[in-house]
């Protein structure tokens, strides 16, 4: 008879056991046709959008709303198991005097027809223009962390001359303690500088995995994100127990220029979402 799996091995070997027959539901899913609109290009065949990995839409009954005066515009919704430690990660920030009560969240869940809109910057099918360049700065619908609830833009309350979803809050006391102390709180910056999957520099984008895989909801959570923190690791990130060989890049060695956004790529910030319109059930 074998000898049995540690524990840790078990919970990898059951990770990516799980996330390998996911991806395969998920392929034939009404979530999945959803997410890949007339409009864009069928994914590839490691099942990628323009780099992007697959995400499913949140339950809504996972849902909570941020804690109070977290939200810097828009209404957030984060997924119930990251709230405790994004209400602790606040109340640190708040007792440091040179962050205090600065670190707000500027977009939060996205719903995937959300995400289109974001994306598409329209509600029209049939009008997604450049969705390459797009992809550098915004997930294609059914492929943001955001539909998932764990991720989270912050922004910084006062910033002048920082404008949101841009790589200048690294350079601010907020941001420098965020990318210090985020995953001391179980986030990890999702899109460092010089990713594998061609997305700008994001050090305002970042997901929630737990501190440990033992934290509530961590288990889920690392599930849901297990292709992406083995093949595209974060950085900084949650630093694992397998880890003592991994030595990191510096998270911010120096601040890169800002990224040209294409001609009509605009930032992935809109207005108050339009009207939800009734779904047809066929």
């Amino acid at each position: 008879m074998p000898e049995p799996l540690p524990v840790g091995v078990k919970w990898k070997w059951a990770i990516q056991v799980a996330a390998g027959c996911s991806a395969l539901l998920l392929a034939g899913s009404p979530i999945a046709v959803q997410a890949a609109p007339n409009d864009l290009p069928p994914p590839a065949p490691d099942g990628r959008m323009f780099g992007h990995l697959t995400y499913a839409e949140a339950a809504r009954t996972d849902l909570l709303v941020a804690p109070p005066g977290f939200a810097g515009g828009l209404p957030c919704l984060i997924h119930r198991d990251a709230a405790p430690d994004l209400t602790r990660m606040l109340a640190a920030a708040a007792a440091t005097p040179e962050v205090g009560k600065s670190l707000h969240g500027v977009s939060c869940f996205r719903t995937i027809a959300r995400q289109r809109a974001v994306f598409c910057r329209n509600y029209t099918p049939g009008t997604c223009h450049d969705p390459v360049p797009r992809a550098r700065f915004v997930g294609p619908p059914g492929y943001s962390e955001h539909a998932t609830g764990y991720a989270i833009d912050f922004g910084v309350r006062p910033a002048p001359g920082c404008a949101d979803v841009d790589a200048c809050i690294a350079a601010t006391a907020t941001g420098r303690w965020l990318l210090a102390h985020g995953p001391e709180y179980g986030f990890e910056m999702s899109f460092p500088t010089g990713n594998a999957q061609g997305v700008t520099w994001e050090p305002w984008h970042w997901r929630w995995v737990g501190m440990t895989i033992n934290a509530l909801g961590a288990a889920r959570a690392r599930l849901t994100f297990s292709r992406a923190r083995s093949t595209y690791p974060g950085n900084p990130r949650v630093a694992e127990v397998s880890d003592a060989s991994f030595t990191p890049t510096p998270a911010m060695p120096t601040l890169p220029p800002p990224a040209t956004r294409p001609p009509s790529v605009l930032p992935p910030v809109l207005g108050p979402a339009p009207p939800r319109v009734p779904e047809v059930r066929r």
